[in-house]
């Protein structure tokens, strides 16, 4: 069957407009990258569109040479990883458990969750807390406070009741023990969920830098995140080696900074995509 002739016009202007939302999703981000390989006067003319005017590599230079920056990338990595282990433990088991509707008291569970996504400690309890726990200048500081998502939680929750009962029937009925059903069935099954949870905590992780910022001070803790505000601000313990150097630094500085915190994001983005869409919209179905 040919299309007609409305149909073909539709998939015209269609492919149109989704080119058009591509280039304006993406354009942002380019012109930042080219940003950071410009120089000074073509960025302060606004010359910059495309590609790259007065290429130079000063800035990253100027970033990379200081070894707190290394540092603090370390630290970033750790606080990421240790963070995403901890907030995926805690996410999993308390979805599981309030999957199961025959769970003692599962409404007052869920309840009690969901007020705390809208009513909170506040500030000062938070930081009085950390500090009476001994968490100050510690990797727990800024790992553990946020490591549970509601919002995650019950998009997880919501995966978990789409499961079949009849998968843990047959196992309960072959001795095995709520664990084993968690850790030899249910999980196996859940690739797409967990890499979806993965993903948003790692990146929450990984952009986070106010909790470092509110417990520490010793700058050979902080997150790559803190240590890259504290350059914008003008704060870095990094020297230029000259007044060229400082000048080309504070104009392309902010560009620089961006690129350099985002790009681990989108190298792990791709491995995490083919579950992405998909964990999402399984886990989104049931209320």
């Amino acid at each position: 069957m040919k299309d007609s002739i409305g149909y073909k016009i539709f998939k015209v202007i269609n492919a149109i407009i989704l080119i058009l939302i591509v280039i304006a999703t993406v354009y942002p981000f380019w012109n930042v990258v080219v940003q950071s390989f410009s120089s000074e006067n073509a960025i302060t003319a606004g010359n910059v569109v495309l590609t790259p005017v007065g290429f130079n590599l000063e800035t990253y230079k100027y970033v990379m040479s200081d070894p707190i920056f290394w540092i603090n990338y370390k630290n970033t990595i750790i606080y990421t990883v240790v963070g995403t282990a901890i907030s995926l433990f805690l996410t999993t088991t308390l979805a599981y458990v309030t999957s199961k509707k025959y769970l003692p008291g599962r409404k007052f569970f869920i309840g009690l969750s969901v007020f705390t996504m809208f009513f909170a400690g506040g500030l000062i309890p938070n930081y009085l807390l950390i500090k009476s726990l001994g968490w100050m200048n510690t990797m727990w500081a800024v790992t553990v406070p946020g490591a549970l998502s509601i919002f995650n939680m019950l998009i997880m929750k919501s995966f978990f009741e789409s499961m079949p009962d009849a998968l843990e029937e047959a196992a309960i009925i072959d001795g095995a023990t709520p664990f084993q059903i968690l850790m030899r069935i249910i999980l196996p099954l859940s690739k797409p969920i967990l890499a979806t949870m993965v993903l948003f905590y790692a990146v929450g992780a990984w952009n986070a830098w106010f909790g470092a910022f509110l417990y520490m001070d010793n700058k050979n803790l902080f997150p790559v995140s803190v240590y890259l505000r504290n350059l914008v601000k003008g704060a870095t313990g990094a020297e230029a080696q000259s007044a060229d150097e400082q000048s080309q630094v504070s104009s392309n500085i902010k560009a620089v900074t961006m690129v350099l915190t985002v790009l681990p994001v989108l190298i792990v983005y791709p491995f995490c995509q083919k579950y992405f869409v998909n964990g999402i919209m399984i886990g989104s179905v049931k209320g």
